[in-house]
């Protein structure tokens, strides 16, 4: 099959605003829907008072400055400390991945990019908690994607790799070899840092390179017990040369990332690049864009720098590109409630947990080594109707502990107006890329938030926002919404 053409021809020159493409809520919607989940309607208007540039640069440098999160107490327990503490190790590994999913989820919602690039890093350097189930694993690993999430990626590469988590899921534990004896390597990191990690499939390497990759990648198995630090063991590391992208030398692990990325740093940065493109552009690729981005990324490897280029640009700014993603669970969720400027007890964010685990996104466990393929994998007949319970979940959270927050959505959203269209079509605009396919849905969509209130009551102005059963109407619009197609796009 051929190749789908992106439709979108706009360059990474800086997007600057005009009379013909002005700086407006859609734009800064899109921008937060993209870099974050969402935003209330206060910060949009601030926004809206800053240079595009410079509203990117605040984000882009408000996710560099926030820090990983603090360390838990037991963030270096293993098993055995856990018993010695007279704890049961089980329950105590258990509560904590509760606790860091929870987390998880919170990092989501208020850390904007920075939460935003911690999850698309797991999505990427992919584990599965089920694998090594171990809350000191899990909190490494977090904090390595945090900190490196818009940093340096070659170093990120070094540091991922030697997590416990990594080394447990991909068996670089395994991967050993005593007297320089072959029959006990492990070719499954190796495998996995050039095609899934760096290169990308069948990308400028052999499988003799990972053969020989896998050599220098032993070692890495000395343990004294269940969740304790994995090290470097010299007895069961190959000591000779290895032949890699026809480099010799006596490669150990960091000799692999130096040679990897002195010998195929084209490679990397285009696959990298390619696949934020995907992730923060459109799944439809424009190879001049991502071309472009890669001759940015491969000078230093600055995740941020790259970003910066990509997030100001007009291509990014393209009216093609509104639209053309379709919501993850959590950016279903997530911007559901930045949008409505919600707060969730800590009960309903358990739900959202679960809720978003059947829709297909569990945190901490991607499907499998690849990862959730994203946009259309996300939809399909089982998870559609997953996905409106969520939304239908919070909705009902929101009638049941604060109908007020309905009344001032609807009144921020339309600036208090008393005209029922213009009330129902501000709330779904908030919520829509772009504006329904057509007028008659938002007529549709009018009719459904009127509810029983007498037409003459519109008619003659006596109805406002005031009204008591103002609430109640935007329930039933939210419901109607969360169906539209529009809906589950960003």
């Amino acid at each position: 099959m051929d190749q789908i053409t992106s439709c979108n021809t706009s360059s990474l020159s800086v997007y600057t605003p005009s009379t013909s493409n002005p700086w407006d809520a859609q734009k800064v919607s899109h921008v937060y829907r993209r870099l974050g989940y969402g935003a209330t309607k206060t910060q949009i208007d601030a926004a809206l008072t800053q240079t595009p540039s410079a509203f990117i640069d605040s984000l882009v440098d408000a996710a560099i400055a926030t820090p990983p999160t603090p360390a838990p107490s037991w963030a270096n327990m293993s098993y055995n400390d856990f018993s010695n503490a007279g704890l049961d190790p089980d329950e105590q590994i258990q509560n904590a991945h509760y606790e860091w999913r929870l987390n998880a989820l919170n990092n989501l919602l208020d850390h904007g990019l920075k939460g935003r690039m911690t999850l698309f890093w797991s999505n990427h350097f992919v584990t599965e908690l089920d694998a090594y189930y171990c809350s000191s694993y899990l909190y490494e690993y977090y904090n390595v994607l945090q900190t490196h999430a818009l940093g340096n990626f070659e170093q990120f590469v070094r540091d991922i790799g030697l997590t416990n988590a990594m080394l447990v899921y991909l068996n670089g534990y395994q991967n050993q070899s005593y007297n320089n004896d072959e029959n006990s390597i492990n070719e499954n990191y190796a495998r996995e840092l050039y095609e899934l990690f760096t290169l990308g499939e069948n990308n400028n390497y052999t499988q003799q390179d990972i053969v020989e990759t896998s050599k220098a990648l032993t070692g890495w198995n000395h343990a004294t017990g269940f969740c304790e630090n994995i090290s470097f063991n010299s007895v069961s590391f190959y000591s000779g040369n290895k032949t890699i992208f026809n480099q010799t030398d006596n490669f150990d692990y960091q000799g692999v990332i130096t040679n990897l990325f002195a010998q195929r740093s084209t490679e990397i940065a285009t696959f990298i690049c390619e696949k934020l493109y995907k992730y923060f552009v459109s799944p439809t690729v424009n190879n001049t864009v991502v071309s472009a981005m890669a001759a940015t990324f491969v000078a230093d490897f600055n995740i941020a720098n790259v970003l910066r280029i990509l997030f100001k640009s007009e291509h990014f700014f393209d009216d093609t590109v509104f639209g053309t993603q379709i919501k993850s669970p959590y950016d279903l969720s997530h911007n559901f409630i930045k949008t409505i400027g919600l707060t969730l007890t800590t009960e309903y964010k358990e739900g959202i947990f679960y809720l978003n685990g059947l829709a297909g996104q569990d945190i901490f466990q991607p499907i499998d080594v690849a990862g959730w393929q994203g946009d259309h994998d996300w939809i399909n007949s089982s998870t559609l109707t997953g996905r409106w319970q969520t939304i239908e979940y919070l909705v009902w959270f929101m009638w049941n502990n604060d109908q007020e927050l309905l009344r001032t959505f609807a009144i921020e959203s339309s600036n208090n107006s008393n005209n029922p269209y213009e009330v129902a079509k501000s709330m779904i605009d908030r919520f829509v890329p772009k504006e329904l396919h057509s007028l008659t849905d938002y007529d549709i969509a009018t009719d459904v938030f009127k509810h029983d209130v007498p037409q003459n009551y519109y008619d003659n102005g006596y109805w406002d926002l005031t009204w008591g059963s103002v609430p109640y109407q935007v329930v039933l619009l939210l419901l109607h919404l969360i169906k539209m197609p529009e809906f589950q796009l960003k």
